[in-house]
């Protein structure tokens, strides 16, 4: 009650004081964090916080999501209650995502009975990561080259259309589905969260990242650009198991709790349902334009269609050989070592020519790269081609009946005579393989040649199948005739 005694102060003394004893108490706030800790607005702008973000007023923040996305883990039950859910996942493991259509009567008429575009993506949820998104995943690319970072599992899938992965972009799949129709995807995720950690001395914490899926709805130009929904939840991601026994873990830590202790957490749920979100401001993925990736049966073969006239061709795909030339500067070097991937070995190699590189013996090249890598290095330094599985000759009868010379009189052929073969590299020794090689050597399309035949003994013509295919002895000679079908515009062909 001493304060009481006091002398009477002003009202704008009070005030004042009261200001300054404010300010200095904030003033304080954040400085334990160090030289780099974030800003507010750095905070703000993680992903958790993005849904607060939302253009939505206030009076529609609790109106029901068009779509819901469930993904079918587990959550953990050491998160405290009012943190965002975190999901454990095996590497590699297929996981089914949910596509469930939750609109109103009557709500977005404009996509009934259309379909509307998802696409998926694992991104970092450390803010500190997403500013230096592009060299993390170009250095997991190196460490990892042919790999991709998210998968769709497609013969497990339901319901999804026109699946695409863009080669150029690892942690993105898309695919339509129709939101009147059950969808289910199932992903893959191939890194794990370690991967990406500061500090590798193991033992250490991976870090957390975020499956996001943004769907969008046609345009007036049928482009899918129009976005509808975003929704994104919290994972880690372990080597194969790990996530299992992390999950048993965490939940016999929680056991071990006292009762008023395990109020403070959130149980575990059987799934994970994804939470609104911002759309992923990256526009580049929201793209009508033909990615390469997962291709649909029809387009597995590059056969022609139409009548198959040799206009119509496609070009044949030249393989060109890229041997390095003892030439080669040391920028030449590095090109050619990305090209035939190699890249993570780029620095060690960085003032080679192509001399250098070529002296190194088998040991040397083992010696530097592991013995995997150094393998093909060095095969690949010699230029060492893989041998095809069967070679065949074939030469055309009309070229043999018009090259063929007179004989002598003692009924010899001329000594100059001489046929022009042709050689069938076969590797999957399959018969519609030989139709497209001989269809390539007569220039026509492989539709039209109906049916091949091997002339047997007493002249008898034989279908050839895959299993006479590889019962053909290496560097077996035949010669080709070519009989119209009379049913239809293609030919027979038969291999004497």
């Amino acid at each position: 009650m001493a304060w009481a005694l006091k002398l009477p102060l002003t009202d704008e003394v009070i005030e004042s004081g009261l200001v300054q004893d404010f300010d200095a108490s904030l003033s304080g706030i954040g400085q334990e964090l160090g030289a780099g800790a974030y800003s507010m607005s750095d905070v703000l702008a993680l992903p958790i916080f993005k849904q607060e973000e939302s253009n939505l007023p206030p009076e529609t923040e609790n109106k029901i999501l068009p779509f819901q996305y469930v993904l079918c883990a587990p959550t953990s039950p050491a998160i405290k209650l009012h943190d965002e859910t975190l999901t454990y996942l095996n590497q590699g493991q297929s996981y089914e995502i949910r596509m469930l259509d939750n609109r109103k009567i009557g709500e977005l008429p404009e996509i009934t009975g259309k379909m509307v575009k998802s696409i998926i993506r694992v991104v970092f949820h450390d803010r500190r990561l997403q500013y230096t998104e592009h060299q993390q995943l170009e250095g997991w690319r190196w460490n990892r080259p042919g790999d991709r970072i998210l998968d769709l599992d497609i013969p497990m899938s339901v319901g999804i259309i026109d699946p695409r992965a863009n080669p150029t972009q690892l942690n993105t799949v898309e695919f339509l589905w129709d939101p009147s129709k059950r969808t289910s995807v199932f992903i893959q995720v191939h890194c794990i969260s370690t991967e990406f950690t500061m500090r590798k001395h193991g033992g250490e914490k991976g870090v957390p990242f975020r499956i996001q899926i943004d769907t969008f709805k046609e345009n007036e130009s049928e482009e899918y650009t129009e976005h509808v929904h975003s929704a994104s939840c919290q994972v880690k991601v372990f080597k194969p198991k790990g996530a299992d026994r992390k999950q048993k873990t965490d939940r016999e830590k929680m056991e071990k709790r006292a009762p008023q202790e395990k109020e403070k957490y959130q149980p575990s749920y059987e799934t994970t349902i994804l939470t609104e979100c911002s759309p992923w401001p990256e526009v580049t993925y929201v793209s009508n334009s033909p990615s390469p990736g997962f291709n649909s049966t029809h387009n597995s073969f590059p056969v022609a269609e139409g009548n198959g006239s040799p206009s119509h061709q496609p070009e044949p795909v030249v393989q060109v050989a890229d041997n390095l030339l003892p030439t080669a500067t040391p920028q030449d070097a590095q090109q050619w070592l990305h090209r035939n991937r190699f890249s993570p070995f780029c620095r060690l190699f960085t003032n080679f020519s192509g001399a250098d590189l070529l002296k190194l013996t088998r040991e040397d090249v083992i010696q530097i790269c592991g013995p995997a890598d150094g393998i093909r290095l060095f095969n690949a330094l010699k230029g060492r081609v893989v041998c095809p599985r069967l070679t065949i000759y074939v030469c055309q009868e009309s070229q043999q009946a018009r090259e063929h010379q007179p004989k002598h009189e003692n009924g010899d052929a001329a000594a100059n005579t001489f046929f022009v073969y042709h050689a069938i590299y076969l590797e999957e020794l399959a018969a519609s393989e030989l139709a497209e090689k001989l269809a390539q050597l007569f220039n026509i399309s492989p539709r039209q040649i109906n049916q091949i035949f091997k002339q047997g003994p007493t002249g008898i013509h034989v279908l050839v199948s895959d299993e006479m295919i590889q019962n053909f002895q290496d560097e077996v000679c035949f010669v080709l005739d070519t009989m119209k079908d009379n049913t239809s515009d293609g030919y027979h062909i038969i291999l004497k």
